[in-house]
């Protein structure tokens, strides 16, 4: 499992109006790293993770992974030559390793969550206008992807790959008994034209174009989730759409059940092929002021359980924007279709267009009563919706979320200390994860591989020997990320052709070292966006942290997630502690005015 929000290209990344595929074919092919390269900084990686006596075992295998016309080599050809006859050797061993043969349950495991700044309303009436504005928003993001109008990025006077943001509308992952697929219903001759609305656990097909073809006004779209809410008030139907919570072995296998059943099927395939899902929240429960973001991470990750919106869901579909009756609002997204940033874009392009556009009472043309999406719920659907609450409520339960708004600084204080912002929180939280642990451990951070076409992401490992040192290191692993030199991806990329060559694994890959090398205790992720949001990813292992964070001007949005089940982890503990050491570098950059020269 693997989840990346962030790109390290974000704060750095211009927009040039023009069509965003144009450069596409131009775009370079991703490059296979050198063998002893990738070998060489992988023994070094390891250093302060492993014992001297391991570090020596380690380095005999790599030894005999190395050896002259040996295993390494013949990878090495095989990646090559995959490189040669592919528009990208990564994508799609990457798509299928990280996300789609993941078993895991894709709510609060793989699937990120995004709170926007709360909304002012408190009833029915404010959570509709804000859902049709919102909706309004993801249409007119939508006409830049049909005119193929949205403006390229440019990281240092080369373009970045696109290719992500045409993957995010009309598209929806589906289970499998041993993997999962993802299905892109935007590309064809003829796409869809309507969303999903869910309310109170009841799904709804809402077409948000007219017969001309031009999207539905703020006010049309007002008036059918109107209709919408009135025909779906009772609040004791079964929550179908928790199914898609459980595990992904389970949910294949309840999902091959449910669409035995034509109308189940029929019904299904409607929410698959929407452009996005929007759902209507019940209220949570109230909480004091300082834990209030806290649980409305939660609520975007999983929905806070069976009893309140874990239920109100289709965790498979790629966006699910989330409008709570009680002003909580956000996002969460199935991460297998693409990274964090055209979520990031598309967050900051609907909350722009959310300002600027006022209810206007167009000429209504009668519109028909959205489809209301039947399910046919026999004893055995019953029996598998009544697990699947038992489990999310076990998960609810054992993650523990907390979100810290670090108030003191942002990146407008760390530029003029010419302080590399992102950098500079990661020393943060290795400092602070040291001084609860006494120790350091594998860190990863993901940073863009944009440059190159159909490129996802690399990992930056952040733990080093010289932690004095620490922010140039950073800088120097950032640049090899992105270039395509850094180990992550190489060393997955070999491990998969010895996979496809059919041979025996190499013992590399089997040694102890490497399965510490990929336990990351710290997984993290930074999202540089516009809007005052904060975002929360689940940890990638059971006794690790999920941190995520925003640097604004003048504070820093950070949430860090845990699981309670582990005695060892405790993020309350980690967010207090990096709040400290943020406070503490501070303190230290003051002392030593030298440090901005």
């Amino acid at each position: 499992m693997q989840i990346s929000f962030s790109s390290r290209t974000l704060h750095t990344a211009k927009s040039t109006n023009c069509r965003s595929i144009a450069h596409q074919d131009g775009l370079p092919k991703l490059p296979v790293p050198p063998l002893k390269q990738t070998c060489e900084r992988y023994l070094a990686m390891l250093e302060p993770l492993i014992s001297e006596e391991e570090m020596e075992h380690t380095r005999e295998l790599m030894a005999e992974f190395l050896r002259r016309g040996g295993v390494g080599e013949r990878l090495q050809r095989g990646l090559e030559r995959r490189a040669r006859k592919t528009e990208n050797w990564l994508s799609e061993w990457w798509m299928q390793s990280a996300y789609l043969d993941s078993r895991m349950p894709v709510a609060a495991y793989t699937s990120p969550g995004v709170v926007l700044p709360p909304m002012h309303f408190q009833d029915r009436q404010g959570q509709m206008r804000f859902a049709a504005k919102l909706i309004a928003g993801v249409l007119d993001f939508k006409r830049m992807i049909d005119n193929e109008t949205l403006p390229v990025e440019y990281l240092g006077g080369k373009p970045l790959c696109m290719d992500q943001y045409y993957q995010v509308l009309s598209s929806c992952r589906l289970p499998g008994p041993k993997k999962d697929t993802v299905v892109n219903y935007g590309i064809g001759k003829t796409s869809p034209t309507h969303i999903t609305i869910v309310h109170n656990f009841q799904f709804f097909v809402l077409d948000v174009y007219n017969s001309d073809g031009s999207p539905l006004t703020v006010d049309q779209i007002y008036v059918q989730l109107e209709k919408i809410w009135n025909s779906s008030l009772q609040t004791n139907k079964e929550p179908i759409g928790i199914l898609t919570s459980n595990h992904r072995n389970t949910w294949g296998k309840a999902y091959n059940n449910l669409i035995k059943d034509k109308t189940n099927k029929e019904s299904v395939r409607m929410i698959q092929k929407s452009i996005f899902l929007v759902c209507l929240d019940a209220p949570m429960p109230r909480v004091s002021d300082d834990i209030y973001f806290s649980k409305v991470a939660a609520q975007m990750l999983h929905g806070g359980g069976s009893r309140w919106n874990s239920g109100n869901r289709w965790f498979d579909k790629t966006l699910q924007f989330i409008v709570g009756e009680d002003g909580s609002c956000g996002l969460t997204y199935e991460h297998a279709p693409a990274e964090g940033p055209p979520i990031v874009y598309l967050v900051d392009h609907v909350v722009a267009y959310m300002k600027k556009t006022e209810m206007v009472r167009a000429p209504m043309i009668p519109l028909p009563m959205p489809l209301k999406l039947r399910f046919n719920i026999t004893p055995e659907v019953k029996k598998d919706i009544e697990k699947a609450k038992q489990n999310m409520n076990i998960m609810v339960h054992d993650l523990d979320v907390r979100v810290l708004n670090f108030s003191h600084y942002g990146r407008k204080y760390l530029k003029s200390c010419k302080m590399n912002t992102d950098a500079f929180i990661q020393m943060a939280l290795q400092l602070a994860y040291y001084r609860i642990y006494n120790m350091c451990c594998p860190t990863y951070e993901s940073a863009s591989l944009r440059m190159f076409k159909l490129g996802r992401t690399e990992a930056i490992r952040t733990t080093s020997t010289e932690s004095l040192k620490f922010v140039q290191a950073m800088d120097n692993k950032d640049k090899q990320a992105i270039h395509g030199q850094a180990i992550d991806r190489h060393l997955l990329g070999l491990k998969m052709q010895g996979i496809e060559d059919l041979t025996s694994l190499p013992e590399i890959f089997m040694d102890t070292s490497y399965a510490v090398a990929m336990h990351f205790n710290l997984f993290t992720s930074m999202v540089g966006s516009k809007t005052d949001c904060v975002m929360s990813i689940g940890p990638m292992v059971p006794d690790g942290y999920g941190v995520c964070y925003n640097p604004m001007d003048d504070h820093i949005n950070v949430a860090v997630t845990a699981f309670n089940s582990c005695e060892e982890t405790n993020a309350n503990n980690l967010a207090r502690s990096l709040s400290d050491a943020l406070l503490d570098m501070k303190a230290l950059l003051e002392q030593m005015p030298q440090a901005s020269e």
